[in-house]
C-alpha cells in the first residue's frame, strides 16, 4: 500500500503537466472529512491516507504519495438534495431564507447562486417544501461551505474597520 501524508490544497504551485498525468481518487463528502482512510486510485493502486487530524479534502486538492507521485482528489457524485426556488412564484431570496434556516441547524450546505445542496434528510426536505422551495434528490458532487470559523479562510482579513457610506 502506498502511503500519503502530504496535501497540496487545490494543487497550488504544481505544474499543469504534472497534474494532467496524475492519477485521481473519487471520494464522497463523508470520506473527505476523515484524516485517515484507505482508497484505490484511478491507476488501481491501494493508497493509505494519513493527514493531520481535522483535515478536510476538497475536490481539486492534490495528495503527494511517499514515492512522489500525485493523486488528484475528486468529489464523487453522491445522494444529495438539490434545492431551488419554486419556478412559478419563487425568487432567489427564498434560497437565502433556506440557507439561513439550514445554517441555524448546523447542516453542511453547498451554496450556489441558483441552488443549494444538502445531504438527504426527509425532515429538512419537508421543511424546505413547506417554504415553497423545490427539493429534488440527485446524485452530484457535494462541496459544502467551510463555515465562518474554519481555518484557512479566503485569504484576507477584514479587520475591525467600519465603512461609512
Amino acid at each position: 500500500m502506498l502511503t500519503i501524508s502530504k496535501l497540496v490544497p487545490q494543487g497550488q504551485g504544481l505544474a499543469p503537466v504534472l497534474l494532467k498525468r496524475a492519477s485521481h481518487v473519487e471520494l464522497d463528502w463523508d470520506v473527505r472529512q476523515k484524516s485517515r482512510f484507505e482508497a484505490t486510485d484511478s491507476s488501481g493502486r491501494q493508497i493509505g491516507i494519513f493527514l493531520p487530524r481535522g483535515t478536510v479534502l476538497r475536490g481539486g486538492d492534490v495528495l503527494v504519495a511517499e514515492d512522489g507521485s500525485l493523486v488528484k482528489v475528486m468529489a464523487a457524485p453522491q445522494a444529495v438534495l438539490r434545492i431551488t426556488p419554486c419556478r412559478s412564484h419563487g425568487s432567489s431570496f427564498d434560497l437565502i431564507r433556506a440557507a439561513y434556516h439550514l445554517g441555524n441547524r448546523h447542516v453542511p450546505i453547498e451554496l450556489k447562486p441558483d441552488h443549494l445542496k444538502i445531504e438527504p434528510d426527509h425532515v429538512l426536505a419537508d421543511m424546505l417544501r413547506a417554504m415553497h422551495l423545490t427539493v429534488v434528490a440527485v446524485d452530484e458532487a457535494f462541496e459544502p461551505e467551510n463555515g465562518a470559523y474554519a481555518s484557512g479562510g479566503h485569504g484576507h482579513a477584514h479587520g475591525s474597520h467600519t465603512h461609512e457610506h
